[in-house]
Formats: C-alpha cells, structure tokens, sequence
C-alpha cells in the first residue's frame, strides 16, 4: 500500500515568500499613484491569489479596482514577482531538512497552492525545493482551486496514490476547508499569513515548527485508520 501523501501550501508554509510579494504589490501601487503597504497588512493578504492581493490592497489603499482594470493590474504584479520571485524569498526554518527526513524515508509529497502555476513552480526551483515534490499545482491549472476538493485530488492522483490516506498541511482557513472538502486531517503552521489565529481555525493540529510536522503527519494518520 502506498505511503500516506503529504500535500503542502507553498507561501507561509513552505517559503517566506512576503518580502517579494510585498516587493511587486507595491511596485503596482506605486504606479498606480497609490501608498505601498507595510509588510504586516500585506502578510494578511495574501493566501487567496494575486487577484484577491491586488483586491484587498487597493482597497487599503484608496477606491478598490474595478473588474475591468483587474486583469491588466494582475499582469503587471506578475510581471514585476516572476523577474524578483527569489530574490528574499527563503524557505522557513526547519523546511529544507525536513522535506529531506521526509522524501529519506519514502513520503509521497506535492505542492497545492493558489499562487499561479507560473510563479509557484519558478520559486520551488530557484530555491531548491522542487526535488522532494513529485507534484505541484498551482492556480490555472485548472478553472477551480482551493477550497476546491478536485485540486487536491489530482494531487493525489499524480503522487500515484488515488484512494490512499492523505495529509493537508497549511497555514490558512482556505487549507482547512481544502482539507475538510476532501475528508483529509490538516495542520496548520502558526508562523504563516492568515489574518486570523491558527489555533482558532479548526485543524487538527497546529505548531510552531515545521520540524514537528513529521510526528504530527504519524500520529494524525494513526488516528484516521485506528478501529472506531
């Protein structure tokens, strides 16, 4: 039987990626004649894709966008991350070595996150990361993302585990209710971007360090399988 997937988000999870975002969302503002952003406000924006970034930021920032300038105002904050897209982005501690300890000892693991498949695969490379992923899905992919169950899903089915336990982890409620859509324990990091607390958000469990998430992934998946 296949090892159990192990499916993680990417940005406050994986990778500080905020100084680089910050980096392109004001660049767009700036341009737009509008203030920058600290980087506390934009770190409870992000999570939800770059439209819902530049949404949220306008709206901080003065008249929100409308719909019909959104899509020029994403291509510009698109062009701007993928030419900065590592340039102070950096893996979290305790991520490197423990994906490592992870793949070692034969974990399945992917990448599900809702930043576009364009910058999310770029970022894992630049860092070195995209060695312990045997799959990584980002938004476009397909016409639906997270909360969406179908996304993880393929995730699991290109990790060649259709059927098997499977494992969410995160740092946000849009990784919760993933994990509940698809009838999978989560946990969550507290480190990451949710504007609200992690220990409120309903995993199942929730740390401080990354380096816990192997002993938490065994003990989550004992629970799932022990006889009622």
């Amino acid at each position: 039987m296949p090892s159990p997937a192990l499916i993680f988000d990417l940005d406050g999870t994986l990778v500080d990626t905020a100084p680089d975002l910050l980096g392109a969302m004001n660049a767009v503002l700036i341009a737009q004649g509008r203030r920058p952003v600290d980087p506390q406000t934009l770190r409870h924006m992000v999570g939800f894709g770059a439209r819902s970034l530049i949404q949220q930021a306008f709206a901080a920032t003065g008249p929100t966008a409308t719909e019909d300038r959104l899509p020029a105002l994403v291509d510009d904050f698109i062009a701007h991350y993928r030419a900065h897209v590592a340039d102070e982005s950096v893996p979290f501690a305790g991520v490197e070595e423990t994906l490592a300890e992870l793949k070692a000892g034969g974990a399945r693991m992917g990448v599900l996150t809702n930043k576009p498949q364009e910058l999310a695969v770029p970022l894992l490379k630049a860092l070195k990361l995209d060695r312990f992923f045997g799959a990584i899905h980002g938004a476009g992919r397909y016409s639906y993302s997270k909360p969406d169950a179908r996304v993880f899903h393929h995730v699991i089915d290109e990790l060649g585990g259709a059927g098997s336990s499977a494992l969410m982890i995160g740092d946000s409620i849009t990784d919760v209710k993933t994990a509940r859509a698809a009838n999978v324990p989560v946990i969550l990091l507290s480190y990451g971007y949710t504007p609200d607390p992690a220990h409120g958000l309903g995993a199942d469990a929730v740390t401080d360090d990354f380096r816990d998430i192997p002993a938490l992934a065994r003990r989550l998946m004992a629970e799932k399988i022990k006889p009622a």
